[in-house]
């Protein structure tokens, strides 16, 4: 319902917070089948969520932020549930395939 009435007036940009926190298997897949189709319609969708695996199951761009800081922006096809959970808990990542430098870091590492 609360997905529903975000798209009144046919926003540009759907911002979803946690929308799969507390749901079951079938009703989870149902919500990514939904930010696909939107997708698919032109709407860009910014997903907030814990959740990796959703994450990489409908995502173009990842950014993680860890403590309120950019800690990596990754290419959803070029990077792993490994180097995001690294990102996210702090520790070295394995590798660091389809990583960018987060946007105002000189991060050259990420290169």
């Amino acid at each position: 319902m609360a997905i529903a009435r975000a798209l009144l007036g046919d926003p540009r940009v759907v911002v979803l917070d946690e929308p799969t926190v507390a749901l079951g298997i079938r009703q989870t897949a149902q919500v990514l089948t939904l930010i696909e189709r939107l997708r698919s319609r032109g709407h860009s969708v910014v997903l907030v969520s814990h959740s990796i695996a959703d994450v990489q199951a409908v995502a173009d761009r990842i950014v993680v932020l860890r403590l309120g800081r950019v800690t990596g922006v990754y290419d959803a096809d070029a990077t792993t549930s490994e180097d995001l959970l690294a990102a996210v808990t702090g520790a070295v990542a394995p590798e660091r395939r389809g990583r960018r430098p987060a946007p105002g870091t000189n991060d050259r590492s990420a290169r």
